[in-house]
Formats: structure tokens, sequence, C-alpha cells
């Protein structure tokens, strides 16, 4: 995954239904705390931070509500940019030729993991 990080326990595969709500987790980006969201889209988790390429602001319409009426995007309730689940990119709107940043995750066992990295490490530590 991400070199010698140890994975964050998220949740359990369970908790996260096909294109449903995501699990928002807190995290420090360069030392500054924001929110990121894992949800599972075709089969496979994704994880990204909670802000908008375009501008940054959080953007779920109600907690953990990230994807369009049709579960096809994930789309910014502020100014409508959207993204592709399985990438992080942006597909349309305001957000140009942005992405999302993405989290690493891993689901083993039954569970979801996250790794941290040089930039997103854990809010919470030991």
């Amino acid at each position: 995954m991400s070199g010698s990080a140890e994975p964050v326990p998220l949740c359990a595969s369970g908790d996260l239904a096909e294109r449903g709500r995501a699990v928002l987790f807190d995290v420090l980006e360069y030392g500054r705390p924001t929110r990121a969201f894992a949800l599972r889209f075709d089969g496979r988790v994704v994880a990204y931070l909670n802000r908008c390429a375009h501008v940054p602001v959080e953007m779920d319409w109600q907690p953990g509500q990230f994807l369009d009426a049709d579960h096809e995007v994930i789309l910014c309730s502020i100014h409508g940019a959207s993204y592709a689940p399985a990438t992080g990119r942006c597909v349309g709107g305001p957000c140009g030729r942005g992405r999302l940043t993405p989290v690493p995750v891993l689901e083993r066992d039954g569970e979801v993991c996250w790794y941290p990295s040089r930039d997103i490490r854990p809010a919470f530590g030991p």
C-alpha cells in the first residue's frame, strides 16, 4: 500500500453498502484537521478527502451522502462539481481537470482499513 505505514481500522465491510452512505473519518492533512470519506462503488471501497477540487469545502449534502440522485457520481453539494467515484477525477461542473485527493484503503477479512501517508495522518494518535 503506502510503504511501512500501519493500517488504521475504519469500519466493518458491511458498513459500506454498494453506492450507499459513506463512512466519514477525521484525518490530518499536512497537520491540519480535515474529514475524509470511504464508500463502496462497483464492489470496491474507495476513499478521498472530503474536499472539492473546485473550492476547498466539504461536499456531502447530508452527512455521508456524496452520490448524485442516480448514484453514479460523487457530487459536490455546494457548486455541483462531479467526480468519478472509481478515480476521483472531475467529470463535470466547475472542477475543471481537478481530482479528489485519494486516501489509500484496503478491504480484507470483513474489515476496511486506511493507510496513512506522509501528508495524511490519523487525527487521533496513541
